[in-house]
């Protein structure tokens, strides 16, 4: 409930500064432009930083299924969905948007002790690896929303291939630097950061965090939970404008539900307890944050959506897990040392 009144006192100082200030039509500028793009590159590069890679091995399968069968099958309710309902033809975009679960989020919860050590990992690494899967996802379904001005051609061929070439130099580098002074190590995430900011090759930064790692992590925790902070902030200013409630908590009730549909087609084999708090598990976060900052300029009216969306799916995630534990029984606490 913390993160969710942080959320919303961000928004609303947002919101309060640009009705005070008359800020209108900032998503126009350059500059708003780079910075989401900045703020995005910030936030996949987190996401995958904390991955670990050992415990993410064994459970391989599952995760490379909910980072793509179980992304698409949500994408494809959400905006099923909201299409059926609302009629909007953004439908496909703003299911994307909210389709991923924020690794912030979950790693706030990994110490409870509902989920079991195996349930743990394969969520960590899910709300992880969902994210750049997700981005992706979310620039290319503007091609199909608006096929006349980004149909898909061999432009996207060569966009994956910069990609590929980015995380091969990033991985060049940390070759040459792991066992330079720490400083460097660094640099390099840093530079790796605003050169795919400033070049749109996301992907490729994504990918460079799971081997181009800072020796202290905090600072990166405490460079995402600015972007964050900044994010929801600018979001704020972009509502100055009203938001779509309706549409937005559709979306979100939306985006809950099809996690439970993507933890029930995907978790077979796991214990139910497990299977049920991976069903629950849909939290957005920092990346429907920013993708809804980098689609506002193209779809005006988007961040009015996605900001009671974020708020709906917070909400039903606190609502749905203190159900569930008053409910169903958790797992013994670890026994004390002897």
């Amino acid at each position: 409930m913390a993160r969710i009144g942080f959320l919303i006192l961000l928004v609303g100082l947002g919101w309060l500064a640009a009705d005070l200030g008359g800020v209108y039509g900032l998503e126009h500028s350059g500059a708003y432009l780079l910075l989401s793009s900045l703020l995005l590159a910030v936030g996949l590069y987190g996401s995958t930083h904390g991955i670990d890679r050992t415990e993410a091995r064994q459970h391989s399968r599952l995760i490379l299924l909910a980072v793509t069968v179980g992304v698409l099958l949500k994408a494809a309710f959400i905006a099923g969905v909201v299409y059926l309902v609302s009629g909007d033809p953004r439908a496909m975009i703003l299911a994307v948007a909210v389709a991923q679960i924020d690794p912030l989020s979950v790693a706030s919860v990994m110490a409870d002790n509902r989920l079991s050590d195996r349930a743990k990992t394969i969520l960590g690494a899910w709300s992880s690896f969902d994210d750049p899967v997700t981005v992706i996802l979310a620039f290319y379904a503007v091609s199909w929303v608006r096929p006349g001005q980004d149909g898909l051609s061999a432009s996207y061929l060569v966009d994956l291939g910069l990609n590929a070439l980015f995380a091969a130099v990033a991985y060049g580098v940390w070759r040459l630097i792991r066992n330079a002074p720490p400083v460097m190590s660094y640099l390099a995430a840093a530079a790796a950061v605003v050169s795919a900011a400033w070049t749109s090759l996301l992907l490729g930064v994504a990918t460079a965090g799971l081997y181009l790692r800072m020796p202290d992590p905090r600072w990166l925790s405490r460079a995402v939970t600015a972007a964050f902070a900044l994010s929801a902030f600018l979001m704020g200013l972009l509502l100055v404008g009203g938001a779509n409630v309706m549409t937005g908590v559709l979306l979100g009730l939306a985006a809950f539900a099809a996690q439970m549909l993507a933890a029930l087609v995907l978790t077979h084999g796991l214990p139910v307890m497990d299977r049920i708090h991976l069903g629950l598990a849909q939290q957005n976060g920092i990346t429907a944050v920013i993708l809804a900052l980098a689609f506002e300029r193209d779809f005006p009216g988007f961040v009015a959506v996605i900001a009671p969306a974020i708020l709906t799916v917070n909400l039903v995630y606190v609502l749905a897990n203190r159900i569930s534990d008053a409910w169903g029984p958790r797992r013994p606490l670890p026994s004390p040392p002897q």
